[in-house]
């Protein structure tokens, strides 16, 4: 009732409640929601809609039409799965522009990390054997460029996305089935989620044609697209309110011929930095 009374955002504090492994998600939404009607009334029999019905701000792509005109390009709706959403995007990057991504990033590649659930750090994993390279902003201008494009489509502030993170994978490089959000359960996430807030959405940028393999694959739900140069797949990671969506599991089939480049675009609940 303290925290209510100074203003904290009850999805907060759900999430820290959760996060602190003393209570589950359900019963710190029940706990919040009774303070809530207490404060109302003074019984606690105050009001019967809860505090987490309510849907908060998403990013979100128009799919009122086949093709979506941006500021600057015209892109076009190939495949939409509902639930969890995943959309594929044609022509949301020109070949010249994912030349001029790749070529700014050069030489640049180191092994590719992931996150620490214990204490956040950078580590280097045997699920994900890729190469990887970030583009910061305001580095390129064919990056810029893009992440307007990228914001215009998700109709979400730019200030709200992570840096490019390129990813290059060889013959028989992957990244095996993982999330793309953060857990509020781990210290070493939580760190992570004090930047800007959980992922909400992913886009994936196809740098390169690959002659066979290196899908990007959703194991639980049977799906798995192909790379093409220019085209884009957008997925949700969280549900309305939110939450973490277990159905995101996804990965990086491993490549068999070629070599795949992509650009992942990650975007937060509020600023990030």
């Amino acid at each position: 009732m303290e925290n209510l009374a100074r203003g904290c955002r009850p999805l907060d504090m759900a999430n820290s409640m959760a996060a602190s492994g003393q209570h589950s998600m359900t019963v710190a939404m029940a706990a919040i929601d009774a303070a809530i009607a207490l404060c109302a009334d003074g019984s606690g029999d105050g009001p019967a809609q809860s505090a987490f019905t309510a849907a908060q701000q998403m990013p979100y792509i128009d799919l009122s039409s086949n093709r979506i005109s941006t500021p600057d390009r015209a892109v076009d709706v190939l495949f939409v799965l509902q639930q969890p959403q995943v959309i594929l995007l044609g022509n949301v990057l020109s070949s010249e522009e994912c030349d001029a991504i790749v070529a700014h990033c050069g030489n640049r590649y180191t092994r590719s990390t992931v996150t620490a659930e214990n204490d956040g750090a950078s580590v280097v994993h045997e699920g994900r054997t890729s190469e990887m390279a970030f583009i910061r902003r305001g580095e390129a201008e064919v990056a810029e460029r893009i992440e307007r494009r990228l914001a215009a489509l998700a109709h979400w502030p730019v200030e709200n996305g992570e840096p490019f993170q390129l990813q290059k994978y060889g013959v028989t490089q992957e990244y095996r089935p993982h999330y793309d959000w953060l857990d509020p359960a781990s210290s070493g996430h939580r760190s992570h989620l004090a930047q800007g807030g959980q992922r909400l959405a992913t886009f994936v940028l196809y740098l390169s044609d690959v002659e066979q393999g290196g899908g990007t694959s959703f194991p639980g739900l049977g799906l798995e697209i192909y790379p093409r140069k220019g085209n884009a797949v957008w997925f949700l990671n969280t549900d309305a309110n939110h939450q973490p969506d277990r159905q995101t599991l996804h990965a990086g089939a491993p490549v068999v011929r070629g070599t795949k480049i992509i650009a992942n675009k990650w975007l937060r609940q509020g600023r990030y930095g």
